[in-house]
C-alpha cells in the first residue's frame, strides 16, 4: 500500500503519542518476533518499533524487512524508532485523509 505524503505525516503524527511496544535487540528478526508484531498490527494499525543499541543490523533494513514480512507500509524511520501501519481488515480504526 502506497501513502501520499499527507497520509504519511497524518500517521506520523498519531505516532508521536504511541509508546514503543516492541524492541529489536542483538537477535534482529526471528520469526516469532515477525509474528508478535503481526498481531500487534492486527490489533493496533499502528504500532512504534526500537531498535536496540547491541543489534548488529542496518535500522533502515530491518524496517524494510519487517514491513515486508508483516504485510505493513513503513511509515516512518528516525534514529531507532520504527513506525509500520496495516490498516485492520474489518473494520479499521484509522481514516486516512
Amino acid at each position: 500500500m502506497e501513502l501520499s505524503s499527507s497520509q504519511r505525516a497524518y500517521l506520523r503524527s498519531l505516532a508521536m503519542t504511541l509508546e514503543t511496544i516492541l524492541q529489536i535487540g542483538k537477535g534482529s528478526i526471528t520469526p516469532e518476533y515477525v509474528k508478535a508484531a503481526d498481531e500487534a498490527l492486527e490489533k493496533r494499525e499502528l504500532i512504534k518499533v526500537g531498535v536496540l543499541k547491541n543489534c548488529p543490523d542496518d535500522v533502515r533494513m530491518i524496517a524494510e524487512t519487517l514491513s515486508e514480512r508483516t504485510g505493513s507500509t513503513l511509515v516512518h524511520v528516525i534514529g531507532k524508532k520504527i513506525v509500520l501501519y496495516r490498516p485492520k481488515k474489518k473494520n479499521p480504526v484509522i481514516k486516512l485523509p
